[in-house]
C-alpha cells in the first residue's frame, strides 16, 4: 500500500499521526449465571465502566473492543480503570484484557507518541 498519503487520507484511515488505541476484552461468566443476571452484568459494564470513563464497546457478551466514544485514543489509565472494575465483578471467572493496540488496525504497531 502507498505510503505517500496526504494528511487528510491519513485521517480517514486513522493512521499515522491519527492512530486510535483501543483494547480487547475476553470474559467467562460463571456456568450457572442466568440470562438476566448476564444482562444485568452488562448494563452495569455498559453504564459503570464504559459511560463513566467516555468508552465505547464493540462486540458479543464475552468478546469485544472497547474503544474511545469520540475520535481519539483510550488512555492505558483508562484501560486499567475497566479491567479493575471487571476483576472485581463476581459474575466472571475470568478477564482477559489486552494491552493497547491500533483499533482500526490491530496487526499494527503502536506508533510511539512524539
Amino acid at each position: 500500500m502507498a505510503t505517500n498519503r496526504s494528511r487528510r487520507l491519513r485521517k480517514k484511515l486513522c493512521v499515522d499521526e491519527f492512530q486510535e488505541l483501543g483494547f480487547e476484552l475476553n470474559l467467562g461468566f460463571k456456568e450457572d449465571l442466568s440470562d438476566d443476571a448476564i444482562d444485568a452484568f452488562l448494563d452495569a459494564f455498559l453504564i459503570e465502566a464504559m459511560d463513566a470513563n467516555g468508552l465505547d464497546y464493540v462486540g458479543g457478551e464475552d468478546y469485544g473492543l472497547v474503544c474511545l466514544e469520540k475520535r481519539g485514543s483510550v488512555s492505558e489509565e483508562q484501560r486499567t480503570v475497566v479491567e479493575a472494575w471487571l476483576k472485581g465483578r463476581s459474575e466472571l471467572t475470568s478477564v482477559d484484557v489486552s494491552p493497547l493496540m491500533d483499533a482500526w488496525h490491530p496487526e499494527t504497531p503502536i506508533k510511539p507518541v512524539a
